[in-house]
């Protein structure tokens, strides 16, 4: 396990149009971790949730910068600013480029699928 604290930036907000919203950290200084899809988990205002996080650049959206992106599934509000703790549990997949948009979002369906279940 891999615990991350950082504060939650403004993104491109990509994540909200593909469904799966997400609160976005600067990895500066995390360099050692492998990038891909991990089912992780965050603990906001004392509540622990469930989450699917993307160490990467996110290539299939022309991202350039190493992000930690965190989908936080049964939350709902605004995260910006906030420093968080995201901790990765579990490697699913190495970070890819995808063909279209419409294969990503299929893939983060089951990514998403993989880590509420568990």
């Amino acid at each position: 396990m891999i615990d991350i604290v950082e504060v939650v930036v403004h993104g491109r907000k990509i994540g909200r149009a593909l469904g799966f919203p997400t609160a976005n950290m600067s990895l500066e200084g995390y360099s050692d971790i492998e990038r891909g899809v991990y089912r992780s988990s965050v603990v906001i205002d004392g509540v622990s949730y469930r989450a699917m996080s993307n160490v990467g650049v996110r290539p299939s959206v022309g991202g350039k910068e190493l992000l930690l992106e965190t989908h936080v599934i049964g939350f709902t509000g605004d995260l910006y600013g906030r420093r968080l703790r995201v901790t990765l549990e579990e490697k699913l997949r190495d970070e890819k480029r995808f063909s279209s948009i419409s294969d990503l979002k299929e893939q983060l369906q089951r990514d998403y699928a993989v880590c509420a279940r568990k």
